[in-house]
This record gives C-alpha cells, structure tokens and sequence, in this order.
C-alpha cells in the first residue's frame, strides 16, 4: 500500500529563498520508533510516503540539495539512497525492515532548523494512531505576504525635479502610499513602507529595514529623469549580475558580523567555500525571482501607455542588492517630461500605477506563494482536494534519478 503525506516546513522566511540544504543527516534516540533528523538550511517543501514490497519510505524535499553523508542504517531502516528528482529536487530513500508508519515535525534549535521523521513499526501502538490530513495538520492560518515599498529619495535628497517645482521624493511617496493601501485591502498580504515621511534615508538603511519587517519582496518607486524632454515611458529593473558580484564578495567578507544573511541562516560558522555557495545559490535564485515578478509587473505597467524599456532592465542598483529577497525598482515615468510630469502629480494616474504594480506581484505570488504565508496553505489544501486518488503501484515510483 502506498500512503501519502504531504507537509511544508513553516518558517518566516523571506519567500522565495535559496534552494535548501540539507546540511547534516543522523539517527537520532528514540523509544520504540526510529527517528531521522534532517538538519536544514532554509525552508522547503516536503512529501513523504511509503511503498510496500519491499517496504521503503520515500522523502521528496523541492529545491533542495543534499550537502551530507548519508548514514548507515539503524532501527527499522537497514539502508539510505538519495538521488536528484525532477532536477532541483531531493528524493530519500529507506529500505525498511518491517512494513513503517512515518511521522514528521518541524522544530527549531539553536543550530538552526531540524526536520525529524520518526518511523513506527507497523505494529505499533502509536502507528495505529490516525495520521492528520494536510488540513488538520497545519495551522488554521498562516502569516502574511510582507510587501516591502521604498519611495524613492526624502528629506535632504528631492531626487530629480521636473517642470513648476515638481520633485520625485513628494511623488514617490504618493504612489508608495497609495500602493501600501491596496496591498493592505488585499487577504493574505500585508504593506511595509520603508519611510513614510519626507525624512532621509540611506540606500542600505532601505534594505535593512526590508530585511527586519520579513520582507517577501522589496519595491523600490522613483521617476525618471532626462535631458531630452521627450523621453517618456516607465522602466522596471532587477539586479545585474554585476551587481550580485560585488555584492557577493561584500557579504563574504562582513559574515562574521551578520548572522541574518540569507533569511535567517547564519554564515559565520560556516566554511568560505560553502558560505560562498550558500549566497550564490540565494543570489541567483533571488535575481531570477526578480526577473519573473518584474516583468509581470511591466506587462501591467505596459497596459497603462508606452514603456520606455518593455524588458525587464538589469543594473547594479544598491536597493536591488538583497541576497534573499526578490527586489525591483520601477521607473514610473519621466518626471522631466512636460506632460508625463503633470500625470505623475495627478492621484488618478497614481492610483492606476500602484493598480498595475500591485496587480503583477499578485500574479506572481498567487504562482509562488512562500512557505507558511496564507497563500501557501490555500494553494496546498486546493491541490490536495484535487489530488487523486493514488491506487498501490509500487513498480512506477520511481521520478528523477537513481533506481528506487
């Protein structure tokens, strides 16, 4: 028979992190059942089931890495296999020796997160306890979707200026407000405005402040400026891989200092070489992540009137430089132009343009909700309700690489 669990490692992570880790894998004591820790490096989604003749129990973790030795078997489990699945997923395999009921919880130490699966002899009294459903399982509620809004300059810096005294630093803050407001009436989502006042702050105060608020994304609002008055149209931009670079090699160096680098996981005691792979692999999977949610949001931008970039653009902005949050600058429209300045002024086009950002980071989300949000939960207990029913096949378990 072959009995399905699925499961999501809830932690307030910033959405859409790096791939996992599974850094350290060990046969931890236990009275009557076997138990197997999983020692993790961030969040991740994870399934496991089991599958007779022979007896194995199956762990599917997605995006996920396997950075350890597997261990000999002890207990219930004579063996341990891994392989890839689906690419960037990570299979466990356990041949058992008796026929096992599996049992999984989520727990946080001081070394960091620990999955632990305890595996129950059929037999059993404790496996003869029902098993939750994925509904009963998980909280009734999850967290919020934080969305981070930067408005561009404030204070001492008003950013550039267009015709009769208009400044970037008031129109930022407009439409930054008038974003936060509707993110705020949406379910699930929940507004965080980096300044709310036309006070100064620094390019990394920006990003640390993202980062304290749990930040799922950071949006960064400015209009653009030209010397040709015509030029007119928005832009949106994620970070360059140039700017990933250097921003690397900062990281890398301030490490010991910053234990909150990658959504929580610490670095500094870690070697060079795997801190290094840990943040390029948060890096990329940020850039990319960037990428996506930019460009919906320019199809919507698109909508409103000419782009002046319909392609997602790619610099070294310093706003853009959080290793583990997904982060885009929208160039709204030129404020040196004549009539796109008078727009940018009106609450009207404000409103339509906070519409169109919010719009394209809901699709977005509404794909890829984080871990442990409320979005995650419902798109979970949606697939679950939809799931099939799953007949005993255990010749066509097999997915990814490896022979199970």
């Amino acid at each position: 028979m072959r009995v399905l669990l699925t499961f999501l490692l809830l932690l307030p992570a910033a959405a859409l992190a790096a791939p996992a880790q599974v850094l350290g894998l060990h046969f931890a004591p236990a009275a009557g059942h076997t138990s197997l820790v999983f020692d993790l490096s961030a969040p991740a989604e994870y399934r496991i089931f089991t599958l007779g003749h022979p007896d194995r129990v199956v762990i599917d973790m997605d995006n996920t890495a396997l950075q350890a030795a597997l261990p000999a078997g002890q207990g219930v489990i004579k063996d341990l296999r891994s392989g890839i699945r689906n690419q960037t997923g990570l299979r466990v395999v356990l041949d058992a020796t008796v026929q096992t009921t599996p049992r999984s919880l989520l727990r946080n130490t001081s070394a960091g997160t620990q999955l632990v699966v305890d595996l129950y002899p059929q037999n059993s009294v404790a496996a003869r306890v029902p098993v939750l459903t994925v509904r009963k399982a998980m909280p009734q509620t999850g967290r919020d979707i934080v969305v981070a809004i930067d408005a561009g300059h404030g204070g001492i810096d008003s950013g550039a200026r267009g015709p009769h005294g208009a400044m970037e630093k008031n129109i930022t803050l407009q439409i930054a407000r008038r974003l936060a407001a509707l993110v705020g009436n949406l379910p699930g989502f929940k507004p965080f405005l980096t300044r709310d006042g036309d006070y100064y702050l620094t390019l990394r105060q920006r990003i640390e402040r993202a980062r304290a608020a749990h930040a799922d994304i950071f949006i960064s609002i400015h209009c653009d400026a030209a010397r040709d008055h015509y030029a007119d149209g928005a832009t949106v931009y994620a970070l360059s891989l140039h700017g990933a670079t250097s921003e690397h090699a900062r990281l890398l160096a301030q490490r010991e200092n910053d234990s909150d680098l990658l959504g929580g996981v610490d670095l500094s005691d870690k070697s060079p070489m795997l801190a290094s792979v840990l943040l390029d692999l948060s890096q990329t999977a940020t850039i990319k992540a960037s990428l996506d949610v930019g460009g919906r949001v320019a199809q919507q931008l698109a909508r409103m009137g000419s782009m002046h970039r319909y392609q997602v653009q790619q610099a070294a902005f310093v706003v853009l430089k959080s290793p583990d949050i997904p982060s885009i600058l929208v160039e709204t429209d030129y404020i040196s132009n004549p009539r796109e300045a008078r727009q940018l002024q009106s609450p009207g086009y404000q409103q339509k343009i906070a519409s169109a950002i919010l719009t394209g980071v809901h699709n977005y989300f509404d794909q890829y909700p984080p871990p442990g949000t409320e979005l995650a939960m419902e798109k979970t207990q949606r697939r679950e309700r939809n799931a099939p029913v799953i007949a005993d096949d255990s010749h066509q378990v097999a997915s990814g690489n490896g022979s199970y």
